[in-house]
């Protein structure tokens, strides 16, 4: 019964692929291309792990949210050109918010079911925090400023103040970066150094990891184009603001690589890298995803400021508060993950009833 599930998911990438080219309805073809993006994550996610084992676990999570935000990354670029801002904002929001509550809290109610503790580096996840603290300031301060521009007829100041924002993100996720794997590598090293493949799974070759991550990855730009494609009408047909459809809808999705790895990791009890797959992804999501997009938004023609609504201000700053509340005792227990994930079903309670509300658009 498993192995038929498994084709059945197999045969929807090209379903998926095939219905962009039939022109069929777009509202089936949203849905066929969310459940193909399902086991294209899963591929990622499995060689990334493959690749994970060679490297590490500190090396192995980074490259792993790499890779599995590489499905984010299609979908808002493609988002971006088809003019969905609004869209792109919520999902990158949504990302940074569902990697911290809905990624991190299956990984620890999973983790620590049959165990009374989970440990990790508590170091790790303080440097995480407050990168993450950070990125939340990011969205904060330009939201602020634009509200204050707006009342002096000058809305248009925004673009200069997100342009800055984002080279400043940039630069301090490169020193990030060089604090976690050259200064302080040491003592950033996991509580469970050696991490092994489940038994009587062999390493695969690097080439075939390689290339599995390559064919996958490709496959996925294909899928996600027809994705954001369908998006709109899927989101007019059920009665969808913007802000829920890409805060939940496509955040869940483009982060299924995600899901499944970090899942996976921490019932091994290998809770370092579990958590280090979410917090990087969210990290990277922020720090430096977010900046890129900002940039490549301009030549697209539709800009990409750092303006979020009040309400994904208010949710990734509660989130944040609360995930790193969690976290700097180095220690959790599964309790600590249905905290996470009541926090996140809330707020995916309260966007789902939000208003059609979006910030007055900067002038051009």
């Amino acid at each position: 019964m498993k192995r038929i599930a498994t084709w059945i998911l197999y045969l929807t990438i090209p379903a998926a692929i095939a219905m962009q080219f039939l022109h069929t309805g777009l509202v089936t073809q949203f849905v066929i291309s969310c459940i193909a993006v399902l086991p294209l994550a899963a591929w990622i996610g499995v060689s990334t792990e493959q690749l994970a084992h060679r490297m590490g676990p500190t090396y192995g999570a980074l490259f792993n949210a790499t890779f599995g935000n590489f499905a984010e990354m299609v979908i808002a670029i493609l988002a971006i050109r088809a003019g969905l801002p609004d869209v792109v904002r919520a999902s990158l929001s949504g990302s940074i918010l569902g990697n911290l509550l809905f990624v991190a809290g299956l990984s620890m109610f999973f983790g620590g079911w049959k165990r009374e503790t989970q440990k990790f580096n508590a170091l790790a996840a303080e440097s995480q925090a407050g990168q993450l603290i950070l990125a939340a300031a990011a969205m904060l301060v330009p939201a602020m400023f634009f509200r204050s521009a707006v009342q002096a007829h000058h809305p248009e100041l925004i673009h200069p103040v997100s342009i800055g924002t984002s080279i400043v993100l940039i630069i301090t996720y490169g020193a990030g970066l060089w604090f976690s794997f050259r200064t302080h590598k040491q003592r950033l090293t996991a509580v469970a150094e050696h991490e092994h493949l489940p038994e009587g799974e062999e390493a695969w070759s690097i080439k075939k990891a390689i290339g599995l991550l390559l064919f996958s990855s490709l496959l996925m730009g294909v899928v996600a184009e027809g994705l954001v494609h369908a998006v709109g009408q899927a989101g007019a047909a059920w009665g969808l603001n913007p802000v829920f459809l890409g805060f939940i809808v496509l955040a869940v999705v483009g982060n299924a690589a995600e899901h499944s790895t970090a899942v996976m990791l921490a019932m091994r009890n290998q809770m370092d890298t579990a958590l280090n797959i979410s917090m990087q992804s969210s990290v990277q999501i922020a720090l430096f995803v977010t900046p890129v997009l900002v940039f490549v938004s301009y030549p697209l023609g539709h800009p990409l400021d750092i303006l979020f609504t009040p309400f994904e201000l208010l949710a990734v700053g509660l989130g944040v508060a609360i995930f790193a509340y969690l976290v700097m005792d180095g220690e959790t227990n599964w309790y600590e993950g249905i905290q996470l994930l009541a926090v996140y079903a809330i707020i995916a309670v309260a966007l789902y009833f939000l208003p059609g509300e979006s910030a007055p658009a900067p002038a051009h």
